[in-house]
């Protein structure tokens, strides 16, 4: 009977989706991101902070606590990482189907923009004029100025002391410095142990073994013993210095109390940092009917989907043309951590040495997907629409297949996520781990805009990019976009626009 009763549909459904209120808190979601989707621009550090001044300061659907944890897990796992945090704010406060619409809704304008841009790029010929090119130009300049800006508030908003002031430091350090796919989640990791060793303050003991150690062996050096009693005066002078000092304060002390007898204080300890109570940003209305054992197994079931269609992949051969497209975004999905910044070489690899599409075409969506809002990932879209179009298939199949193969990874797994997480979000070990995932993450938000400040500057000459820093005027744009925004409030839809225009002026000026 209990067992009927757990798995009865009206009791699953009424618990899991709150029909009741599904209305309103829909409702509520469309009218709070319907424009996100539109103006969001600059890619996820933009992103980031976007949701910070939207859903904490504005809305206070999070508290500041929350939002670091969930910037912390949508970067320490791999998928889009600005979607999954959009889609876990609104999971948190609306529930499921509400976060899945607002999800389609950040999502869907920037998709079908790059699923256009496929079909217009698949009617072009060689080359574009060298006004489009100069265009482009200058939405990376000023999209670099945008991240930049973006970058340096959240560090402000990561940095608590000097561990995380360090570890924003190494993190954008070690990003700049090398680039692999399993080499931006290892510097996550590295940085969530250092913090929890730091925390924990687990090398105090051998530290200060060894500092005593050094001591005793200074001290045994310098108290030797000698012909005359000199030495023993010296050693004996701070004990009659000290108890002199005691008494004499003993003295004062009981003076005072003659004089006056004030009442008595209550004694109370600090509160140990284990006693800490877990502040709660959940609404009691909003806490998820996910528990770690229903997140468990929605991640597991992600990875058996995951390894059949791997199986699948090296048994058939030849792989059909879609499926192939299919399960190498799948895996892209999969394995990308970074968001934005790292999916472009992975996709590139993915695609233009599989034969997709030529290397003409990858660079044209690259330049644009700068200038588009919403998630980076929507790349994939353009990339199945002008693949299924050069080898004869539907364009609209091949953009769906590219959508759900990118975003299905990162968005089934943070569900699961957010179950597991529900049960360690409490632990001491697990929130200090997260101080310096965070401050990690942060300092690879740098490497954004070293990486897109490398290629920004495109030309009929040089499609594949090159540096901004090679012409004083996209240097120029960039600082115009940082300055704008951080002086002068400009919103990043503007800072893109004027960039945009500031490119076509340095093509009126210059090569018209």
């Amino acid at each position: 009977m209990g067992i009927k009763k757990r798995w009865d549909p009206e009791v699953w459904l009424e618990k899991t989706l709150d029909l009741g209120t599904l209305g309103q808190r829909s409702w509520n979601v469309v009218k709070e991101n319907w424009h996100m989707g539109f103006t969001s621009f600059g890619g996820p550090p933009v992103h980031f902070k976007i949701f910070h001044d939207k859903f904490v300061t504005k809305l206070g659907w999070i508290d500041e606590q929350m939002y670091q944890e969930l910037f912390s897990v949508c970067q320490a796992f791999s998928g889009p990482g600005s979607t999954k945090m959009h889609y876990c704010i609104n999971l948190i406060h609306s529930g499921f189907l509400p976060a899945l619409l607002g999800f389609l809704i950040w999502s869907l304008p920037g998709a079908l923009g790059m699923f256009g841009l496929a079909i217009g790029v698949s009617n072009i010929g060689e080359s574009l004029p060298r006004a489009v090119y100069a265009l482009l130009s200058g939405l990376n300049g000023a999209t670099v100025g945008i991240i930049a800006l973006a970058a340096v508030q959240l560090a402000q908003k990561a940095i608590t002391d000097k561990l995380t002031r360090l570890l924003v430091f190494l993190g954008a350090a070690a990003g700049l410095l090398y680039n692999a796919l399993w080499y931006f989640p290892l510097l996550m990791f590295i940085a969530g142990v250092i913090s929890v060793v730091f925390d924990f303050r687990w090398l105090h003991p051998p530290v200060k073994w060894v500092v005593s150690l050094f001591s005793r062996k200074k001290k045994s050096k310098e108290v030797q013993p000698e012909a005359g009693g000199g030495g023993g005066e010296q050693v004996e002078m701070p004990e009659i210095q000290t108890v002199s000092t005691s008494t004499s304060t003993r003295n004062r002390n009981t003076k005072s109390e003659d004089q006056i007898s004030p009442a008595p204080q209550p004694h109370t300890n600090p509160p140990s940092s284990t006693e800490e109570i877990e502040p709660r940003t959940i609404p009691p209305s909003h806490i998820l009917p996910l528990t770690w054992k229903s997140g468990l197994l929605l991640i597991t079931l992600f990875l058996l989907s995951f390894i059949s269609l791997m199986i699948t992949r090296g048994l058939i051969r030849p792989l059909p043309l879609l499926y192939s497209l299919f399960s190498n975004l799948y895996l892209a999905g999969t394995i990308i951590f970074g968001g934005g910044p790292v999916v472009i070489p992975l996709l590139r690899s993915y695609t233009v040495d599989s034969n997709f599409l030529s290397p003409r075409d990858f660079l044209i969506g690259l330049a644009l997907i700068q200038g588009f809002p919403g998630p980076n990932f929507n790349f994939a879209v353009y990339l199945g629409a002008l693949t299924a179009i050069n080898f004869g298939h539907p364009a609209a199949l091949g953009g769906l297949l590219g959508y759900i193969a990118i975003f299905f990874p990162g968005m089934i797994t943070v569900h699961g996520t957010m179950g597991v997480w529900g049960a360690l979000r409490g632990m001491r070990w697990v929130k200090s781990a997260l101080r310096g995932v965070n401050a990690a993450a942060v300092g690879l938000i740098y490497t954004a805009v070293y990486r897109l400040w490398q290629i920004g500057w495109i030309d009929e000459g040089f499609t594949g990019g090159e540096s901004l820093a090679n012409d004083p005027w996209w240097v120029v744009v960039t600082a115009s976009s940082y300055v704008g925004g951080m002086w002068f409030g400009v919103s990043p839809p503007v800072a893109c626009l004027f960039g945009a225009v500031l490119g076509l002026v340095r093509y009126g000026v210059v090569d018209a």
